[in-house]
């Protein structure tokens, strides 16, 4: 099986950001998508930024995927939109229904169907296969058994790919809930997600995690962790994808390798897992139920 990293969710500074790359390039990740998915105020890096940074990592022999905006709000989120499409150098991640539209019209036969284009029958998904994707990242929110579901439907066989590692991002809104926490309005919010490295936990009155506020990207308070299931994540898809945390994407990685290639049982990766989390871990979508337990079979 493959892993990929998937595109940055958090507003990080410049360098952070350079830096953290510069860490992954040589990580056991094959994979690597780029790009701001979340809110078009993170101005850090632009699309040339970006680009390079693609550059850089597909010399050190990993696959770039250019990911897309999953909310367009304005004409300048669309002028980003098309450059993405325009050009040659990567594979592109589509994440709203506007950029299947343009990778339809530019011709281009090659691209992922991303987790926010809510896939979740065989008749959607072989609509995308007909405009050209190549590859499905499926929703967080899917199970393994309706996953495998979905995939005996098809007529040919997809490249699959599956949220293994990382806080579940449940929904994106048109607010900003980040400066609302701060008084602040969306078009003046200061850019306080910079400051925040892995979003703002939100607490029940118990003080119990319960979500995590990034922007105008609503995540779960518990990180997804597909560790412990690797045995039955196998045969239900071909890639892996980690989502970028504060610290230790680098050993979480290492630790996703070793469990494929056998070196490490998926019990003891999960045990081993724990000290590197920002939360407890939670995998209650795979199995069906809700998405905040940790389901560990009858």
């Amino acid at each position: 099986m493959k892993l990929a990293l998937g595109p940055l969710l958090y507003y990080w500074p410049h360098q952070s950001v350079l830096d953290f790359y510069a860490d992954m390039a040589d990580s056991p990740v094959d994979s690597v998508y780029l790009g701001e998915t979340v809110c078009s105020r993170r101005h850090e890096l632009r699309l040339e930024d970006w680009l390079e940074v693609g550059r850089v990592l597909a010399a050190a022999g990993k696959e770039v995927v250019m990911s897309t905006q999953g909310l367009i709000e304005s004409e300048s989120d669309l002028k980003t939109l098309r450059r993405i499409v325009r050009q040659t150098g990567f594979r592109i991640e589509a994440n709203d229904m506007g950029a299947v539209r343009l990778l339809g019209e530019a011709g281009v036969r090659n691209w992922v169907a991303g987790p926010t284009l809510n896939i979740f029958n065989p008749a959607t998904l072989q609509l995308m296969i007909d405009a050209g994707a190549t590859r499905w990242a499926v929703a967080p929110e899917v199970s393994g058994t309706a996953l495998a579901e979905v995939r005996a439907a098809l007529a040919a066989p997809l490249e699959t790919e599956v949220f293994a590692y990382g806080r579940l991002p449940l929904a994106h809104s048109a607010r900003c809930f980040t400066a609302r926490h701060f008084n602040l309005q969306k078009d003046t919010c200061e850019f306080r997600c910079l400051a925040i490295t892995d979003g703002i936990t939100l607490r029940t009155r118990e003080g119990e995690p319960f979500l995590t506020l990034n922007g105008v990207q609503t995540q779960s308070a518990r990180v997804h962790n597909l560790l412990g299931d690797l045995g039955d994540v196998r045969g239900k898809a071909e890639v892996l994808r980690i989502s970028p945390q504060g610290a230790h994407t680098h050993a979480i990685a290492g630790l996703f390798r070793a469990t494929l290639d056998g070196t490490l049982s998926p019990a003891q990766a999960l045990a081993d897992s724990r000290a590197l989390m920002v939360e407890a871990p939670c995998n209650g979508f795979w199995h069906g139920r809700a998405g905040v337990e940790q389901y560990v079979g009858a």
